[in-house]
């Protein structure tokens, strides 16, 4: 039996279970982080262990059915002998893997002094492993949330490591797990379910990508558990309720706590693939909201130490959701550390993207510091050393970090990447030198702090705004659907519609949109740094102007597979860059680019030229400019020069051959403004750069490569 008073011990073990332990009826647990707090299965029984200081009372509830509205069974915590110091642990015996509980506590209700207690509060473990049913409606006030399930962690791995593939030989593709295969276009077995995203492992291969990341798979509520916004559904999942658990929502079949199972074995399946897992975690809120907002779980155990408080004992709102987990305090810091970890070694996911990471740097005032406790702890923690850590590093509230977040260890959503490259397409004055940076790693904002192009994780577009199709569609947001009256979202997106607002049947528009959505997507993944492309970009997915679906389970949000067919040449397309980009070190450098030649006979590792051919002069840079990469500097034998022609302007321009590369036998790989199969040369075996000027079509980027 598990005491109370060793239920510390195990809190930071590392656990490698010789074979000679293991049951013949269980797989081998080739890696498990066990968790000190939660519903902790021993033999014969589990404990259950809780956190909570102002608590006067303690109970379990026990339920026999996802439905059940009233417990079969209440165990109370003795207070004298189940409480140690500000944990309470009791061990129930004979209950068993798969059983449902809540926890219930009393206390005082004082939100004046931070205080939210209600005794007849169904409240979810807040490191409960996985959730079971729906939000029952409420009864006398009180909400009957989803069910906690009492998890075996065993599960058969079948040798199965982390990838562990360098941060900088990635290419991301961020996704949604329902979204991805709900549609009946996807023709898989169990849409919108983890099992849907194995079922399409053959499409990703083929796309070339190297890790999915995977917007909130912790649970979240789908609706407002009291009705009152019947029409709304909450798709996105920014709006957590049990860190710990994947997303019943994502499962296919109702077996409580399978969801554990199914995620598992996507992950596993995505490795045997080569395919990385990274998580979008939303350690910042929850989706208790405000004080007016409901009783889930953390208010009405600690509701003080979990969230930042006024003095009056309101909430900080740095996030736009209501409330602000307090991450710096040590127990909700303690928290976030067992999830990470749980997530890496129970789920062998590969990294995280942390949303609104900024609230990660402010103190327990809100205050935001330099060195931040929780931020530097997460890169520093050995037991993730072999993740990727990345930060959306801003926040709600006015922090924008984009180059100075954190340390080395931490890489950045790069904002500015995104800003400038939308700007300098669409063809805004002043922009030809922000792109030329952002092409070159952002070396402004990475460098100064001694961190690589690596850390820039380079987008055009992601889950949060416009797609790429409505990116050259629209020019305003189209957000009705929503029925905040167009009023959510953003409203500078950078973007263009070419003359028509949404579809149209015009040809010279649908070029000129195609051609551009190339631009983006070529310069993305010939950019130092690591690429991101959101799924379904690659086959022109539109949202229909829709800018903030975050509420949208419908056509709007889902990946419309019948794409793949319409736009196979832009598919193609992708394809091709994403395999080009694999196998070519010289567009994903580790270390910044400087303007020099290792060797008096090499080029330098960029020169960037005007389109006459001159060498530039920033000072007066039109919307022209012709960027050459050489070798020096990267050893591999693999690495070709590279000579990219960008065109953003309106007009055909003329650009002449840099005098230093016309010894180079250089063959075309992009042309942006040709028809397939024209547009890209997978093989950069294309026509050869002649000594004759180049005529470039508007809006047009080209790319040699020397052979």
């Amino acid at each position: 039996m598990f005491s109370t008073a060793t239920s510390f011990i195990a809190r930071h073990a590392f656990v490698v279970m010789p074979k000679a332990s293991r049951k013949p009826s269980q797989p081998h647990l080739q890696f498990n982080y066990p968790l000190p707090y939660g519903a902790v299965l021993r033999e014969g029984g589990v404990q259950f262990v809780v956190y909570s200081k102002s608590a006067t009372a303690m109970r379990v509830l026990l339920y026999d059915h996802v439905a059940d509205r009233r417990p079969t069974r209440q165990v109370d915590f003795n207070p004298q002998n189940d409480r140690w110091g500000d944990i309470w642990s009791l061990f129930v015996p004979g209950v068993k893997a798969g059983q449902l509980y809540h926890f219930q506590a009393d206390g005082p209700f004082d939100p004046a002094r931070g205080h939210r207690f209600n005794a007849q509060a169904r409240l979810i473990d807040p490191y409960a492993r996985a959730l079971a049913g729906k939000f029952l409606p409420a009864e006398d006030g009180v909400i009957h949330p989803p069910k906690c399930v009492v998890i075996d962690e065993s599960f058969d791995w079948r040798g199965d490591r982390h990838l562990r593939r360098p941060l900088s030989e990635s290419i991301i593709y961020e996704m949604h797990v329902r979204g991805f295969t709900r549609s009946p276009s996807s023709e898989v077995n169990s849409p919108g379910t983890y099992a849907g995203i194995v079922e399409k492992i053959p499409y990703l291969q083929s796309l070339g990508v190297t890790a999915i990341e995977l917007m909130p798979i912790n649970e979240f509520p789908i609706e407002e558990p009291d009705g009152s916004k019947p029409n709304r559904t909450y798709y996105w999942g920014y709006d957590p309720v049990s860190f710990f658990s994947p997303h019943r929502g994502y499962m296919s079949g109702d077996k409580p706590g399978d969801q554990v199972r199914q995620f598992k074995e996507m992950v596993r399946e995505l490795h045997a693939a080569g395919i990385e897992v990274i998580l979008d975690v939303v350690f910042n809120h929850t989706a208790e909201g405000n004080e007016t907002g409901p009783t889930y779980s953390f208010k009405g155990l600690e509701n003080r130490v979990y969230y930042m408080l006024n003095d009056d004992g309101t909430y900080k709102n740095f996030t736009g959701c209501g409330n602000t987990v307090n991450g710096n305090h040590p127990i909700m810091r303690e928290m976030i550390f067992h999830c990470l970890r749980h997530w890496v070694h129970n789920y062998h996911v590969d990294g995280f993207r942390f949303d609104l990471a900024s609230i990660l740097s402010r103190n327990r005032k809100g205050e935001i510091v330099p060195n931040p406790p929780l931020v530097e702890l997460i890169a520093e923690d050995p037991m993730l050393a072999d993740t990727k850590i990345i930060a959306e590093a801003w926040d709600a509230a006015g922090a924008y970090q984009v180059g100075s977040f954190a340390n080395r260890r931490w890489a950045e959503w790069n904002g500015h990447y995104r800003d400038d490259m939308r700007r300098y397409w669409r063809g805004d004055w002043g922009m030809t030198g922000p792109m030329a940076t952002r092409l070159a790693g952002s070396s402004d904002l990475y460098q100064p702090s001694g961190r690589r192009p690596y850390h820039s994780i380079n987008f055009i577009t992601s889950h949060d705004g416009f797609t790429l199709n409505d990116l050259v569609s629209y020019e305003r947001k189209h957000n009705q659907e929503n029925k905040e009256d167009n009023l959510d979202g953003d409203n500078s997106n950078h973007s263009r519609n070419y003359g028509v607002e949404g579809p149209t049947r015009r040809k010279s528009i649908v070029v000129l949109r195609h051609r551009q959505a190339k631009n983006f997507l070529a310069t993305l993944l010939l950019s130092q740094g690591v690429p991101m492309i959101l799924a379904g970009d690659e086959v022109l997915r539109t949202q229909r102007g829709n800018n903030n679906a975050y509420c949208q389970d419908n056509a709007t949000s889902w990946f419309d597979w019948r794409l793949v067919q319409r736009n196979t040449e832009l598919l193609r397309f992708v394809q091709a860059l994403n395999a080009f980009r694999r196998r070519q070190p010289n567009v994903r450098r580790g270390a910044f680019l400087t303007g020099t030649a290792s060797k008096p006979d090499q080029l330098p590792d960029v020169s960037w030229f005007n389109p006459n051919g001159t060498a530039v002069d920033w000072s007066v840079v039109g919307s022209s400019l012709t960027c050459v990469l050489g070798t020096s500097g990267v050893s591999d034998p693999a690495a070709r020069a590279i000579l990219i022609m960008l065109h953003c302007g309106p007009q055909p321009h003329e650009f002449i051959q840099p005098r230093n590369t016309t010894n180079l036998p250089w063959r075309l790989f992009i042309d942006t403004a040709a028809e397939s199969p024209d547009d890209i040369y997978p093989d950069a075996d294309g026509p050869p750069l002649g000594p004759e000027p180049v005529l470039l079509d508007p809006q047009t980027l080209r790319c040699y490569v020397a052979e």
